[in-house]
């Protein structure tokens, strides 16, 4: 049998808006709705399948902020490529998700990633416009995930992982 690839990836985003409750949801299958403010970094693994191989996704769940600083980017170094969260109540979270791809694209180069629009079940709260311009595009790597009903959040990993070098 082949060995397993081993692939790092990182979800990146502001506080609160779901990172560690879909990793829970991913990794473990379970939600919990007390919020836990994540500090630093918080690393699970999942082994999947990608194109009939074994892959092991080496998953950082990194702490919310709004910049890279450098000891964030620390925590980006060797990735393979992220999820990009942002929370459909907040909408400046999007915008926040934006300037961090942005800068971690300038800083480490075009990179496989995917958008996590969290919070889905709630969408009857939500201040994101399905016309911003970031979704509204025909190429939006975009995803509406629920890390409470699980919605869609094995397919934005799995889009992820296909995408990984």
């Amino acid at each position: 049998m082949a060995a397993e690839l081993t692939r790092k990836l990182c979800l990146i985003g502001d506080f609160g808006v779901g990172k560690t409750s879909l990793v829970n949801r991913y990794v473990r299958e379970i939600f919990d709705d007390r919020y836990l403010t994540t500090v630093g970094v918080k690393i699970d693994t999942k082994v999947v399948e990608v194109n009939g191989a074994p892959m092991k996704l080496v998953i950082w769940d990194i702490a919310g902020t709004e910049e890279a600083n450098a000891v964030y980017r620390s925590y980006l170094r060797g990735m393979a490529g992220f999820l990009l969260v942002a929370d459909g109540t907040r909408a400046y979270t999007l915008d926040n998700a934006l300037k961090l791809k942005d800068s971690i694209v300038q800083q480490m180069g075009d990179l496989p990633w995917v958008g996590l629009l969290n919070k889905a079940d709630l969408v009857d709260e939500w201040e994101i416009e399905e016309t911003h311009p970031a979704l509204a595009s025909a190429d939006s790597r975009w995803i509406k995930t629920s890390a409470s009903t699980s919605a869609n959040v094995e397919l934005a990993f799995e889009r992820l992982a296909s995408a990984l070098p």
